[in-house]
Formats: structure tokens, C-alpha cells, sequence
């Protein structure tokens, strides 16, 4: 029997605390073991090390979007179909979030310090993209997986080649992102013109070398 629904505060209420437990590293365990965990640690030299850890770091930012982004759209979404359809790819996104989380332990290596800024403005497009429409919204769904795909296969080709933990972990993350695009796309996704494709991956690409980095 389920509790008596949640009112618009509430809800609000517990998405800043989600938003918290996610930048905070404090999100929870994924209920699937990580692809990469039965895979030995490689020897990496110092610079190796670091660059899988920058490629990780991007990597987690992401996911740390993907929660604000698919979070936000089902929470002002006014389709029930859309609605579901979102918190249930945030749910499937928390196993990527909390993998990267692992991986950046294992590297010795700590989450962007500009995820706080990177979870608010995935919110904030989140919601706009709840608010704007069934087919706009999914349209605004698959673009935004399908960048993410872009990056995971550049990941893999930049990834050291002795790094089978970080690769293994990267290859799962992009087919499910693959899947997610797909769904969205058989949905009913609207289709972006080319320049607003442009404009997102301009902006991505802009997160992804500070995230790398910081």
C-alpha cells in the first residue's frame, strides 16, 4: 500500500536533498556490482594515472548531471508517461554515478570541484525541459544522451590501454547511454536542427576540459 503523495514542497524538498547526497559523494550503492570490479588494478605511471583520473572526473560530472537533468524533467513534467520515464533513467544513471565515484577512489582522485555549478544548471535545464512538452522534452533527452555517447567513445580511444578497469567501466556506460537515446528517440524524441547541436556540444565540450582539469 503506498503512503499518501508527496506535495509540491516535499518533492522539492527531497530533490535538494538528493541534490546534496549526489555532490557530496553520498549517493547510493548501486545495486549491480561495477563491470570493472573483478578486473585487477593496472600499473600506471605517474601521468597515465592522472589522465585516467581527468578522464574519470569528466566522466562522474556527468552522471552528476544526468541525475540533476533526468531528476528535474520528471519533477515538472506534466506527462505521467514522461514523468516515469525519467526517474526511471535517473535510477538506471545512479549505477554510472556511483561506478565513477568507485573509479576515482581507486585512482586516488576526487570528483570536480565544479559539480555544484554543473548539478544546478542541469537542474535548471531539467526543468525547463519538463516544462516545455512531451516531444520537446525527449528530443531534449536523446540530444543530450547522444553527446554523452560522443564523449564515452573519445573517452575509450584516450583511456591507457593497460587501463581494462576504467575501459570496461567506460564501455558499459555507453551502451546503456545508447539505450537511453534510442528509447527516447522510439518515444517520440523531437529531432534538435544542427545548430542547436552545435550549441550543446560547445557547451559540453567547455565542461568537459574544466571538469578534466578541476
Amino acid at each position: 500500500m503506498s503512503g499518501p503523495a508527496l506535495s509540491p514542497l516535499d518533492r522539492l524538498i527531497a530533490e535538494f536533498d538528493h541534490g546534496l547526497r549526489v555532490l557530496a559523494a553520498h549517493s547510493a550503492a548501486a545495486a549491480e556490482p561495477s563491470p570493472a570490479a573483478v578486473l585487477p588494478e593496472a600499473e600506471l605511471d605517474a601521468a597515465e594515472r592522472r589522465h585516467a583520473a581527468g578522464l574519470m572526473r569528466v566522466n562522474h560530472s556527468g552522471e552528476v548531471c544526468a541525475q540533476a537533468l533526468y531528476r528535474a524533467q520528471a519533477l515538472f513534467s506534466r506527462d505521467p508517461a514522461i514523468q516515469a520515464d525519467m526517474t526511471a533513467a535517473a535510477e538506471e544513471e545512479e549505477a554510472h554515478l556511483a561506478w565513477c565515484q568507485q573509479r576515482l577512489n581507486q585512482l586516488d582522485a576526487a570528483p570536480s570541484l565544479l559539480n555544484p555549478l554543473w548539478y544546478c544548471a542541469s537542474f535548471a535545464l531539467g526543468a525547463a525541459a519538463g516544462l516545455v512538452g512531451e516531444r520537446l522534452g525527449l528530443g531534449f533527452a536523446a540530444a543530450t544522451e547522444d553527446q554523452v555517447c560522443l564523449h564515452l567513445r573519445d573517452h575509450l580511444e584516450r583511456l591507457p590501454a593497460e587501463d581494462r578497469r576504467s575501459r570496461v567501466l567506460v564501455a558499459r556506460m555507453l551502451d546503456d547511454e545508447a539505450a537511453h537515446a534510442h528509447r527516447a528517440k522510439l518515444a517520440g524524441a523531437a529531432r534538435f536542427p544542427a545548430p542547436v547541436k552545435a550549441g550543446m556540444s560547445l557547451v559540453a565540450k567547455a565542461m568537459t576540459s574544466l571538469s578534466y582539469r578541476v
